[in-house]
């Protein structure tokens, strides 16, 4: 069975080396909307309020250059649908940040088409506002023949009144298959309350099953080998949908019933047996999220677990294999994993790559079991990661002890970067551990500034994270600070960790508690039966 995989890195680079032709089942993707705005992740602090901190994931803009013109010029050189579908969006937009946009997701397009089954669907999440391109490109890349749906997802009950038009309540989701024999699993929805109240409005004694007696006449008068009296000796003749041997035999199971004395034969329904409302290309029934709720994270743009499911019974079996290449903070890939479906998640920052990892942690424990690829195994790869994105590796080092960043961009030089919650007293509050992040030169002197921090933060224990190896002055300094004791002993108060220590196995020095992140809510365990989008480089 395919190995479950997540990749940090251009989702480009990603498909094209690891993922086999003609593998997926499934494709999911939450690409960038071209909204041009900053989105940037709102965590939880301790009481449950919002953080001050603010941490900047992705920008979600695209900008008209050189490498945009380079590319939207190679799309169109190319023969076929593609290259004529881009030439023509080239002239009728003309070269903007919107045709820069295009450009990225046309070659993305292209190698998702080639890693699709024959009988495989994807699913592309978009904002009205480019939606109608998006379209245009993936009629290129799949074929009109190939288009399915274009499915509107009621994301807001907005309130906000905007002058000039009406207020933005949607997003839409195109379906497109690679071939006529694509799978397709109807999914149903449950029935309006007021539909039940109002047509099953019987109740069976000793069950208390809901149930309405259908018609059992058929609309067709003139057919003789359905028209016969029932029950037998009534004196009721009909014309009925079922043949006579079918008829009795539901007479004889109780489920044709005469309702009162002079009544004709009526078919007993029961709710249960139905599936409900078929599904249409109208979702207004996936509550969007909402900050209080236990699933959300805090993560910008995340969807809600329940369009993913309903997505992913859509066009998928147990199995299978679903591939999200913007994978943000990892819904689409949680939610195949409880539905027992193997999966691919790609994501260009380590922030997201972190957060997955420790939602599939908290969902799943040690039972979800993938490969990581793309993120530094060795010290060289890691000094590598910090000279060409220090805030990656910043996002990167917090993730090999479970630490949640609390930072942003400005507060690479001062901390904390990062905390984690631990419980050692059942009745006792929860306590704190924060983490520095440290990538170039070290002195005593940041011995000294964590001491303050953990004073300022009141925390238990504080860890400076180091690239460099410390010298033995910086370990001194650090023993000065003492020790924190909990039920499992004593606990060095100030650690210095080095990211080659870490890398070879080494690990924070607290108590063996579950961690609780202080800067997003744990999700909710997996219960699993029988037994969102960043910006390219």
């Amino acid at each position: 069975m395919t190995e479950n995989i997540l990749y940090y890195g251009d989702n480009l680079d990603g498909l094209r080396r690891y993922v086999k032709d003609e593998s997926v089942a499934l494709i999911y993707l939450d690409p960038p909307f071209n909204t041009s705005q900053n989105y940037k992740a709102l965590f939880r602090e301790q009481n449950g309020s919002r953080s001050a901190a603010r941490i900047e994931t992705f920008e979600d803009s695209w900008r008209w250059d050189r490498a945009a013109a380079s590319a939207c010029q190679e799309i169109a050189d190319s023969s076929g649908r593609v290259g004529e579908v881009m030439q023509a969006l080239r002239l009728s937009i003309g070269q903007n940040n919107l045709l820069a946009y295009l450009a990225m997701m046309t070659p993305r397009l292209l190698e998702l088409k080639r890693v699709l089954k024959p009988t495989g669907a994807i699913y592309l999440h978009c904002d009205p506002a480019v939606s109608h391109y998006l379209k245009m490109l993936m009629d290129a890349v799949f074929g009109p023949l190939n288009y399915r749906n274009e499915i509107i997802w009621k994301r807001a009950q907005t309130k906000s009144r905007v002058k000039g038009r009406l207020s933005k309540a949607h997003d839409v989701i195109l379906l497109y298959v690679k071939s006529r024999r694509a799978r397709f699993e109807r999914q149903y929805r449950k029935h309006d309350p007021e539909y039940v109240k109002k047509f099953y409005r019987f109740i069976e004694p000793g069950t208390g099953r809901r149930y309405m007696l259908d018609n059992l006449a058929h609309p067709n008068k003139n057919q003789p080998d359905l028209t016969y009296e029932f029950p037998p000796g009534s004196g009721v003749v009909r014309v009925w949908r079922w043949t006579k041997e079918r008829m009795t035999k539901a007479w004889e199971e109780g489920r044709v019933v005469i309702p009162e004395k002079g009544k004709v034969a009526r078919y007993v329904r029961y709710l249960d047996e139905m599936p409900g409302i078929p599904v249409t290309d109208i979702w207004d029934d996936l509550e969007p999220l909402k900050g209080s709720e236990r699933e959300s994270l805090g993560y910008p743009t995340q969807k809600p677990e329940a369009l993913l499911e309903r997505i992913i019974k859509l066009s998928s079996h147990e199995g299978d294999l679903i591939l999200d290449p913007f994978c943000g903070c990892g819904t689409a890939i949680a939610v195949a994993e409880r539905l027992k479906r193997k999966w691919i998640g790609i994501d260009i920052t380590q922030l997201a790559i972190t957060l997955l990892k420790n939602r599939l942690y908290h969902a799943s424990g040690d039972e979800a079991k993938y490969k990581i690829i793309g993120e530094p195994t060795s010290l060289a790869e890691a000094q590598a990661l910090m000279r060409q994105d220090p805030f990656q590796f910043q996002w990167w080092a917090l993730g090999l002890v479970s630490a949640w960043p609390v930072g942003s961009k400005e507060d690479l030089e001062n901390g904390p970067h990062g905390r984690l919650d631990f419980h050692d007293d059942p009745r006792g509050r929860k306590k704190q551990i924060v983490f520095w992040v440290k990538a170039g030169p070290i002195s005593v002197s940041h011995v000294q500034d964590l001491k303050e921090l953990i004073e300022q933060t009141k925390a238990e224990i504080g860890v400076l994270m180091t690239l460099q190896e410390p010298a033995q002055p910086l370990r001194s300094e650090a023993a000065e600070a003492g020790y924190y004791e909990s039920p499992w002993g004593k606990h060095t108060r100030l650690q210095i960790l080095s990211i080659s220590d870490l890398l070879k196995g080494k690990r924070v020095d607290c108590p063996p508690a579950h961690y609780v992140s202080v800067t997003h809510k744990k999700t909710p365990k997996a219960k699993i039966k029988d037994k969102e989008q960043l910006e390219l480089l």
